[in-house]
């Protein structure tokens, strides 16, 4: 049908799922800032998050500023296998794959970056490659945030620098990365994940407020 090809239907994400590991010692590391996020995200709304056992995961529903159904999950089965608690609630409620919006960290941006993308590959992420194997597609929307390159003299590079927490600098910088998570998240459900994109992809946070 040309008019679908003319129009595609706005992406609106349902569920947002941040990505991360349980346990106290991950707590505001730079690979559980998918967490963070949904948390940032839950504290905004005020949508309260509480384990449920049957998924998982940390779950809160409510509604977001523009009255639209919101679900959001922490996945509570570490991070390579995230998908199982997402598959949990898409199954439960019955929503599609590009309902789904992840959030979660990467390397190869710079902090203070943000990426939003409608579909892709797992970029070598486990919590990604959980996800994509248990959803049967690649083609859901997901919102990378920062944590910059580990330092040339880390021993184990990749996994110290995931592991490790932001300095102070870098916290207070990502308190601001945060908001603006908030607000790409929150322009997402108003007018689609790609109007998001045009408008996030190309911004950066940086230590002075820019």
């Amino acid at each position: 049908m040309t008019e679908a090809t003319a129009s595609p239907a706005l992406v609106i994400p349902q569920l947002i799922v941040g990505l991360g590991n349980p346990e106290p010692k991950y707590d505001r590391t730079r690979h559980n800032i998918g967490f963070a996020a949904v948390d940032a995200l839950a504290s905004s709304w005020q949508i309260p998050l509480a384990e449920n056992r049957k998924f998982q995961a940390a779950f809160g529903e409510g509604q977001s500023l523009k009255g639209n159904k919101i679900r959001l999950l922490k996945p509570l089965t570490y991070m390579n296998r995230s998908g199982q608690a997402i598959r949990a609630v898409t199954d439960w409620y019955k929503l599609p794959a590009e309902s789904v919006l992840l959030i979660y960290d990467d390397m190869d941006l710079p902090v203070g970056r943000l990426r939003l993308r409608l579909s892709g590959s797992a970029g070598g992420h486990n919590g990604m490659k959980s996800t994509i194997s248990h959803l049967g597609t690649q083609n859901f929307p997901r919102l990378r945030i920062g944590i910059g390159k580990p330092a040339e003299n880390e021993g184990d590079p990749a996994i110290s620098h995931v592991l490790g927490k932001f300095s102070p600098a870098e916290t207070k910088l990502m308190s601001e990365v945060l908001q603006l998570v908030v607000d790409a998240v929150e322009l997402s459900l108003k007018q689609g994940v790609e109007k998001a994109m045009n408008f996030y992809n190309n911004r950066t946070v940086t230590s002075d407020g820019a």
